[in-house]
């Protein structure tokens, strides 16, 4: 392998008929940033019409994560000292990545080894063939932090099995690989061991023939469906809490406390952006909601007061918006139009 301009975070490889991209910032879990952004784009944009590049594949140099998502640490810096639109930039080029992987007209395979959440769902999940392992844990846990599941999460959250997906935005649960598996977030759960060998493979022979004939592990269900949905089954946030108050079961006290901890405006808006993403009809306009209420939600304090609690001083005690600021009025302000959008790509469907 050999690095580009990305200075060594991500390295890009040609292996027969493969051209392999691998994020390479293990002490940072692979946190994806703008340089990032762009050498995978770059890369991507040159492959498109390169007849000896048959099928991409992504994926890290660590076992402990894929991505853990995009580097909330140096948002937080952006966003307090050139602004939040500085940070919105960083967002789009993040969600444009994601249209591009989504519609690219070749085979692209991923390797969810490890930690994969936020934006790495969004590096990952919406690629044509989607791999887990034994290892994998992934989430869309971006209420903790005062945002909401973005990066493409959203849309595959809503098409969840029945209301498990509003569940998981809600709390930012995790799933492990099979759970992934069957909440439509990946195709196939393999053995760690055997991502090596898969790989070397795909070198060599069509992406779909290599993925179909690697054996798959069984998938595990994400909980009892109909049990998740009939306390999520409701005309509002206070009604879920409610009931997940009155419930004995031990997975509803553990929702109701990662809500508790969760800032009450992400809350409320990922509640209603979760609804209307299921009446959309498809990822790229899912994607224009993200980022409209992204760009929104990042110009309010419980962002920056989110990554402070949990990432900068990690004294896990943020100091959420609450009262006035939390009524109706500020919900619609987090779903207004915005004056820039993401004018994302046109490309040709899958081949």
């Amino acid at each position: 392998m050999q690095a580009d301009a990305t200075d060594g975070t991500l390295l890009i490889s040609r292996q027969g008929r493969l051209g392999r991209l691998t994020v390479n910032r293990p002490k940072a879990l692979n946190a994806l940033d703008i340089t990032l952004y762009r050498g995978i784009s770059a890369a991507l944009a040159a492959w498109r019409d390169d007849p000896s590049v048959e099928t991409v594949l992504i994926d890290s140099t660590s076992p402990r994560a894929f991505s853990a998502g995009g580097d909330l640490r140096a948002l937080y810096t952006l966003a307090l000292e050139a602004g939040p639109g500085a940070a919105a930039a960083v967002f789009r080029a993040g969600y444009r990545l994601v249209s591009v992987l989504a519609g690219y007209p070749k085979p692209v395979v991923s390797f969810m080894d490890g930690i994969t959440m936020g934006g790495g769902i969004g590096l990952g999940a919406h690629v044509r063939h989607r791999i887990v392992t034994e290892r994998s844990v992934l989430a869309m846990p971006e209420v903790a932090i005062g945002l909401t599941p973005d990066a493409g999460g959203s849309y595959l959250l809503s098409r969840a099995p029945g209301l498990s997906g509003l569940r998981l935005a809600l709390t930012g649960g995790r799933m492990k690989g099979g759970q992934a598996v069957a909440a439509g977030f990946a195709d196939r759960m393999l053995a760690a061991a055997d991502l090596p060998e898969l790989a070397a493979a795909l070198a060599g022979r069509p992406a779909g023939e290599v993925v179909d004939l690697a054996p798959a592990a069984p998938r595990a269900a994400q909980g009892d469906l109909a049990a998740i949905d009939a306390l999520y089954d409701a005309p509002d946030l206070e009604t879920i809490r409610a009931r997940l108050a009155e419930s004995d079961a031990p997975w509803a006290a553990e929702d109701r406390a990662a809500m508790e901890q969760a800032s009450p405006l992400s809350l409320r808006v990922t509640f209603r952006a979760w609804h209307a993403a299921r009446r959309l009809p498809d990822l790229n306009t899912v994607l224009e909601q993200e980022y409209r209420l992204i760009g929104n939600l990042i110009r309010q304090p419980d962002f920056t007061e989110g990554v402070r609690a949990k990432i900068v001083d990690k004294d896990n005690a943020p100091r959420w918006l609450e009262g006035g600021a939390l009524g109706d009025a500020a919900i619609e302000a987090c779903f207004a139009p915005r004056p820039d959008t993401l004018d994302l790509p046109v490309f040709p469907e899958p081949v």
